[in-house]
């Protein structure tokens, strides 16, 4: 890879960073639909609050809350002092956790410590590396596979769909084909699970059936409703090229709000499960918008194994108060249990939540 593209990709991956740190990057006319569902209250839990057990299991292996933290970055020299701090807060609280797109990895080996950091603050957590559906689409040879999971000393592959981002993005790759026969190939081959993810514009369910007997075995529906990667990529494009007329305005307006509501995407592919009993193994991640603890007892209710959050615990990170945020989403967690008489995760799920009128 080219020096200049080299700068490109890094300068990419910082100016996500700052966007979604300070940009205003949300959907303005979609939300996640968590809010239209609440739990019926149980006057009479018959459990003692201090009793409540937040621990579940994610692929075979029990972690100590339903949350992940997200794919976010890596791949230039600051994003190994991020992904230090969030290997760090991830093995604190024993939870999961999903690097950035590891393309620049593959490309370019002076920035692998920002990937490898990971594992040495982070050495009892599960892992993921992550590499995106352009990528699988080209192919990856055996030791571009390796290195990804080698570097990680991963648990598994999260490949991440981003159709939406990629269009918008000013140097996006929008050849999609041939990403279903390739991960096919990938998931016959890899020792390890692939997830596969959505980067904020969801997962419907018959594309989950597609991925599902593709190999998959974990969908992380990450759907609309957060951040908007049509928008930071528009704000890119707009600051490279100007005001370009890409797109009518009414067409770009209905494009930056492009995609299925999590909630939806939980509803459609837990629905999904039930038709098929084969797919019952099938764990799934609800991501895009997740912004409390209230919204993961909600994922749990409505079909997920666990919830998965980026943005906000970038912010968190951001703001010095990393630790501190997650252990509030714990409480708030702990809290809707407690009220809905739900003394561990499984029994969550098995929970009553009612759609508002």
């Amino acid at each position: 890879m080219s020096q200049r593209t080299s700068n490109i990709t890094i300068e990419r991956k910082q100016s996500h960073v700052d966007l979604c740190l300070h940009g205003d990057i949300t959907f303005n006319r979609k939300t996640t639909g968590f809010e239209r569902f609440e739990f019926e209250h149980n006057a009479l839990p018959e459990i003692s609050f201090s009793d409540i057990d937040l621990s579940t299991t994610f692929l075979g292996r029990k972690i100590g809350a339903p949350l992940m933290i997200s794919s976010m970055t890596g791949g230039y020299s600051e994003a190994a002092t991020l992904n230090q701090h969030l290997a760090e807060a991830a093995e604190q609280f024993n939870i999961p956790l999903g690097v950035g797109s590891m393309r620049q990895a593959l490309e370019n080996s002076s920035y692998r410590e920002s990937f490898t950091v990971v594992r040495k603050y982070a050495p009892s957590v599960q892992i993921f590396a992550n590499i995106g559906a352009p990528e699988i689409a080209k192919g990856l040879s055996e030791t571009e596979i390796t290195i990804m999971l080698e570097l990680l000393e991963a648990d598994g592959l999260i490949v991440h769909l981003n159709a939406a981002q990629e269009l918008f993005q000013p140097e996006g790759n929008t050849d999609f084909r041939h990403v279903l026969e390739k991960l096919s190939t990938i998931t016959a081959k890899i020792p390890v699970p692939v997830i596969v993810k959505e980067v904020g514009s969801g997962i419907s369910a018959s594309v989950a059936r597609q991925l599902i007997e593709a190999g998959a075995k974990v969908i992380d529906v990450a759907g609309a409703g957060g951040t908007s990667w049509q928008k930071v990529e528009e704000i890119r494009y707009t600051r490279e090229f100007g005001q370009e007329n890409r797109f009518s305005l009414s067409a770009l307006e209905e494009l930056l709000n492009w995609g299925i509501p999590t909630a939806q995407c939980l509803l459609d592919i837990n629905a999904l499960k039930r038709e098929y009993p084969e797919f019952s193994t099938i764990e799934i991640i609800a991501s895009g918008g997740i912004e409390c603890g209230i919204d993961i007892a909600k994922s749990l209710a409505l079909g997920a194994q666990l919830a998965a959050s980026a943005k906000y615990i970038l912010k968190a990170l951001h703001e010095g108060i990393l630790v501190e945020s997650i252990q509030t989403w714990l409480n708030d967690l702990r809290a809707t249990m407690f009220l809905t008489g739900a003394a561990n995760t499984a029994q969550l799920r098995t929970k009553r939540v009612i759609c508002k009128p």
